[in-house]
C-alpha cells in the first residue's frame, strides 16, 4: 500500500479484517507499506500491521512479494503509480477520484484494459457502493420496485475547512488534488447515484465557489485533521513564514470550496447535486434520494444502517415511508456480521470493498467499479468544471468508450 494516513488507515483496517470475517478464496498478507518519511512510515507500518516498509514506491511495485498495489496517495501520483504497477503485472486498487485529469484517467483506463488481457485486475475505490443500504437501493431499482426513475437528488456536505485559518493543505491545491469539494466528496455522489440508478450523467450545468481564497501555509509539525495529509510533505516544510512581521505567510486556494449542479441522466431522469466543505455543522453528511413512478428510496449516511422506502403500489391507506433496518442476514454484505439489529459502521465499507476485490482477483473476474468507471466519473467532474468556468452553460459529458481500446 502506498500512503498511510486517513485512507491508508481505513484500507489497512480492511486488509487486517477481511479474511477474519469472510471465507475468501485467497489469503491477504500485508507485505509492504510505502511513505515518503522514513520514520513516520516505519511507525505506521507497526501500528497498521504491515510486515515491511519503504520510502520508494518503485521498490514496492518491483517486489516479487507483492501481488496487489493499493494506492492511497493524493491524486497527483495516482497515474504514475498505477501505470507502473499494471505494467509490472500487479493487481491495482486505486482510491477515488481515479486521477487529477481526464488525460491521466484515460491513460489509466487504457492501461487497465491492456493489463486485463494478461490477468492483472484493477478497481477504483468508491467505498460507499459497499454500504448495505446503498447496495439494497440498487437492488430495489434493478428489480423495478421504483418504476421509471424521474428524479435524483444527492448532497455531500462537510465543514472541516470553514475556519479561514485552517492551513493550506494539499487538498486545497489543484496541482495536488485536482479539484476541491467537487472531486473530494462530489465524486462519491456522482458514482453512487449512477451505481444505484444504472444511469449515466450525460450533461450538466454547474456553479462552483471558493469562499476563502488565501490560507496560512502549514507548519510541518502542525496537527492537521485526518483529511489533511496522506504521508506527504506539507506545502512549505519551513512552516508559516512571517511576512514583514505581519504574521504567517499565506498561499492561494486553487480549488473549489463548493460545487452545485443540475444534470440529465441517459435514462431520462433529472438530477441535482451539491458538494461542499463549507456546510457549517455538517461533518460528513451524505444523502441520496431517488424518486420513481412507483416509489421512492432515500439514504442518509448519518443513519448508515437504515433505508427509507416508499411503495406507491400499496393501498392508499397503507402508504408511507418505511424505515428498513439494514441488519438482516439477507441484506447485502450482512451475512458475515452480527445478529439482526446489531449495527455496523463506516470502516465496514472498506472491509466489504476488500472482500469484493480479493474475491474478484482470486476468481479471475473483473472487479467493479473498474478504471473505466473511474474515468467516467472523471469525465463528469471535467464537465462540471467546464460548465462552471463558462458561467453555468450546459456542458456535455464526453463519452467513455474512446478511452479504452476495443
Amino acid at each position: 500500500m502506498v500512503g498511510y494516513a486517513f485512507m491508508g488507515a481505513a484500507h489497512s483496517q480492511a486488509w487486517r479484517t477481511v479474511n477474519r470475517v469472510y471465507d475468501l478464496p485467497a489469503q491477504v498478507r500485508m507485505t509492504m507499506l510505502c511513505g515518503r518519511d522514513a520514520a513516520k512510515v516505519a511507525d505506521a507500518a507497526g501500528r497498521l500491521g504491515w510486515a515491511a516498509h519503504t520510502t520508494d514506491w518503485r521498490h514496492l511495485v518491483a517486489s516479487d512479494e507483492v501481488d496487489v498495489v493499493d494506492i492511497c496517495t493524493p491524486g497527483d501520483s495516482h497515474a504514475e503509480i498505477a501505470l507502473a504497477a499494471l505494467a509490472a503485472g500487479k493487481h491495482v486498487l486505486c482510491e477515488k477520484p481515479l486521477a487529477n485529469t481526464v488525460a491521466e484517467a484515460r491513460s489509466m483506463a487504457a492501461a487497465a484494459a491492456v493489463a486485463q488481457a494478461s490477468g492483472a485486475r484493477s478497481m477504483c475505490g468508491f467505498n460507499y457502493r459497499r454500504v448495505p443500504a446503498v447496495a439494497m437501493m440498487r437492488r430495489l431499482v434493478a428489480e423495478g420496485r421504483l418504476g421509471v426513475i424521474r428524479h435524483v437528488r444527492a448532497a455531500y456536505l462537510q465543514d472541516w475547512i470553514v475556519d479561514p485559518q485552517f492551513p493550506l493543505v494539499w487538498r486545497l491545491q489543484r496541482d495536488r488534488a485536482g479539484s476541491g469539494a467537487l472531486g473530494d466528496v462530489g465524486a462519491h455522489i456522482i458514482d453512487l447515484t449512477q451505481f444505484v440508478t444504472g444511469q449515466r450523467i450525460t450533461g450538466v450545468s454547474a456553479v462552483t465557489e471558493t469562499f476563502v481564497k488565501e490560507r496560512p501555509l502549514p507548519a510541518q509539525s502542525h496537527g492537521l485533521a485526518a483529511h489533511a495529509a496522506d504521508g506527504v510533505a506539507p506545502v512549505d516544510g519551513r512552516g508559516p513564514v512571517p511576512v514583514d512581521g505581519q504574521g504567517p505567510a499565506t498561499g492561494p486556494v486553487t480549488v473549489d470550496d463548493a460545487a452545485v449542479f443540475v444534470a440529465r441522466l441517459d435514462g431520462g431522469a433529472l438530477a441535482t447535486y451539491e458538494a461542499s466543505r463549507f456546510a457549517t455543522g455538517r461533518k460528513n453528511s451524505l444523502r441520496v434520494e431517488i424518486n420513481g413512478s412507483l416509489g421512492t428510496v432515500a439514504f442518509d449516511l448519518e443513519r448508515l444502517n437504515e433505508l427509507e422506502f416508499y411503495d406507491a403500489t400499496r393501498p392508499t391507506a397503507e402508504q408511507g415511508f418505511t424505515r428498513i433496518l439494514m441488519t438482516e442476514q439477507e441484506h447485502p454484505y450482512m451475512s458475515a456480521w452480527w445478529p439482526p439489529g446489531h449495527l455496523i459502521g463506516y470502516e465496514h465499507t472498506f472491509t466489504h470493498q476488500a472482500r469484493d476485490f480479493v474475491e474478484a482477483v482470486a476468481t479471475g473476474v473483473d472487479p467493479t467499479p473498474s478504471f473505466a468507471d473511474g474515468l467516467q466519473v472523471q469525465l463528469v467532474l471535467d464537465a462540471v468544471t467546464r460548465s462552471a468556468e463558462l458561467g453555468s452553460l450546459w456542458a456535455q459529458v464526453e463519452p467513455t468508450l474512446a478511452a479504452v481500446p476495443a
